[in-house]
């Protein structure tokens, strides 16, 4: 202790802090390095903005090989150290978790609005004079967003309307293959929808089924839950009463070694036929309470297959405890701990419980009517494809279209997409800019130009001319035609008066805007970075 106390003062900061650390501070040695990081991320992220978005092949710690052009997989994926790239990782994962969409815009927005702070700073502005001018441009974008919105869907139970409106979001993921997906994603959310009351959908009652083989034609949409495997017995089709066990369908076994002393062959055969007789009498009983399907939770017995079989029961063997969940919730049932006969409370019903044959796999689908009673709890949507690259990626896409109509059904805000939001926003700040007296107005215009990114790089992505591009867009916009943006095929001038089938969400939207103003605030109001020595004595 008092050689802790020994503070050596001509030392400075070295004398205080353990042997190994780092120390960096000022604008050159903190400030310009995070912004450097940070627009290090939004760089890579950013050419995978848009329909026409690049790929990125990531191989992580693992060597797993991940093909993508989704921006929160790809920043969870290269595992970023740096902290203040670290903070744009972490605004990314906010997004998704609230949201599901929009990451890439959030990442890149942040990046691009650090990359004009770069300029700011060098041309003489003080961080707090740069970050009090974002604060008022974002004041004005929160007050002009809703003034922008061109429609508000208030009946999310039209399928055809779910369908218009999820499809924009798959196409930025799966160019080409929105009309497949997005009937997918719409009718598996209108069967989990509640008949009555407020619509909603929860993410986890969509559930996705990936089966190697086939093309994404293939793929369909089932009202229940799909297991990824096949029946325990030979009954192959049921339907009626189902009883799930969370535990195993077998003798139990003694908490602590017996021994049994047998002194002939009539002990031996009587031991064996006092077990088989008491797991007739469970089964029996589990079958006569009306049970047609039994789902087991653990492992299932010979013996006990046996008597199942002679009952006529379907046996499924299910080792996840989560899918077990998701079963008893499909069929509305209790997951008992004990092996006995269910009472009618516990009990739950399917409408078909089936083998089906996909490739050459095969699966146990349990299908439910979504008219009837309390409607379906699950949906299930079977993807095909002809590698797991392809279909993991798949999977990411058909997940953001089960997000998007989620926040539609909270809020059914919608902005006109291809850049013509944030072109329109752009040119309102920059006048703002111009009105605002101080040195505050350099940042506001920078907040104004960063926001041209996104038609910019659309352009790019799409093998355009972007400055011609954002010229054309200015002009429209100078003329009131605020709901003009690009045409990502090319035509005409590259621009065209965006339509009822190219509309984004307004709550993505906002929230992306609000999570990337804060992350750069946050950047930029740091101006030391302390590193403690890192633990492990090999790592350097």
């Amino acid at each position: 202790m008092a050689k802790s106390m020994a503070l050596n003062s001509a030392a400075g900061l070295a004398g205080m802090l353990k042997a190994g650390h780092k120390h960096m501070e000022g604008v050159d040695g903190a400030t310009l390095r995070n912004i450097e990081a940070a627009k290090g991320l939004a760089t890579i992220v950013r050419s995978s903005l848009g329909p026409n978005g690049m790929n990125k092949l990531v191989i992580n710690h693992l060597e797993k090989i991940i093909v993508t052009s989704d921006c929160a997989t790809i920043v969870k994926e290269l595992e970023i150290q740096h902290p203040a790239a670290k903070m744009l990782e972490l605004a990314a994962e906010m997004q998704e978790q609230e949201c599901g969409d929009a990451t890439n815009l959030t990442v890149s927005f942040a990046g691009e609005l650090l990359k004009l702070c770069e300029d700011l700073l060098r041309m003489g502005l003080h961080t707090s004079e740069i970050v009090m001018g974002y604060k008022k441009a974002y004041e004005f974008l929160e007050k002009t967003l809703p003034s922008l919105v061109v429609e508000n869907m208030e009946d999310t139970r039209n399928e055809a309307e779910l369908i218009r409106i999820c499809s924009p979001v798959l196409a930025a993921k799966q160019y080409g293959y929105e009309n497949i997906l997005a009937p997918l994603v719409a009718k598996a959310c209108m069967q989990t929808m509640r008949k009555s009351g407020r619509a909603s959908v929860t993410t986890d009652s969509v559930r996705i089924a990936k089966i190697i083989g086939g093309n994404i034609s293939q793929s369909e949409c089932i009202a229940g839950m799909v297991i990824m495997r096949g029946t325990e017995g030979s009954i192959q089709h049921a339907k009626g009463k189902v009883a799930v066990f969370a535990c195993g369908v077998e003798a139990s076994a003694t908490e602590a070694k017996g021994t049994v002393l047998m002194k002939n062959a009539d002990d031996l055969m009587s031991y064996n036929k006092s077990e088989e007789k008491k797991m007739d009498e469970i089964i029996k009983s589990i079958a006569d309470a009306g049970t047609k399907i039994l789902i087991s939770g653990g492992t299932v017995s010979e013996m006990a297959m046996h008597f199942i079989e002679r009952y006529g029961m379907m046996c499924i063997k299910i080792t996840s405890k989560w899918d077990l969940r998701r079963i008893c919730s499909a069929t509305n049932s209790s997951a008992l701990v004990r092996l006995g006969p269910p009472t009618p409370d516990e009990m739950g019903f399917c409408e078909s419980v089936d083998v089906r044959e996909f490739g050459v796999r095969k699966l146990c689908v349990f299908s439910q009517n979504p008219d009837a009673g309390q409607g379906c709890t699950v949906s299930t949507i079977i993807l095909r494809a002809s590698t797991s690259s392809v279909l993991n990626d798949l999977e990411r896409a058909v997940d953001d279209g089960v997000n998007c109509i989620s926040t539609l059904c909270q809020n059914g805000g919608l902005l006109p997409g291809g850049g013509a939001t944030e072109i329109e926003l752009s040119q309102r700040i920059k006048a703002y800019g111009d009105s605002c007296p101080g040195l505050e107005q350099y940042a506001i215009r920078s907040f104004a130009k960063a926001l041209e990114f996104v038609p910019r790089t659309l352009a790019e992505n799409s093998g355009q001319e972007p400055t011609d591009i954002l010229a054309a867009l200015q002009a429209a916009h100078a003329n009131g035609k605020s709901n003009v943006g690009v045409d990502i095929e090319g035509g005409g001038n590259g621009t065209k008066e965006i339509g009822p089938d190219c509309l984004d969400l307004f709550a993505a939207k906002d929230s992306a805007f609000r999570l990337a103003i804060d992350a750069t605030l946050t950047v930029l109001r740091v101006d030391q970075i302390i590193m403690s020595k890192p633990a492990g004595g090999g790592k350097q």
